[in-house]
């Protein structure tokens, strides 16, 4: 196990490439989410805006 972890010697190179793939398919996943809710939020306060200049 341990000569798996160290990778012939390209362990830091290895590991460091799965982090950053790690990184980057998170962000893939939340980045879509966190502006969905945004775009949410904005669109819900234009609506409250809009319905109280009608008043």
């Amino acid at each position: 196990m341990s000569e798996f972890l160290h990778m012939g010697g390209y362990a830091a190179y290895v590991w460091s490439s799965y982090g950053i793939a790690l990184v980057v398919l998170l962000a893939n996943l939340f980045a879509p989410i966190l502006a969905h809710r945004k775009l949410l939020t904005q669109l819900a306060r234009r609506h409250q805006r809009a319905r109280r200049m009608k008043r």
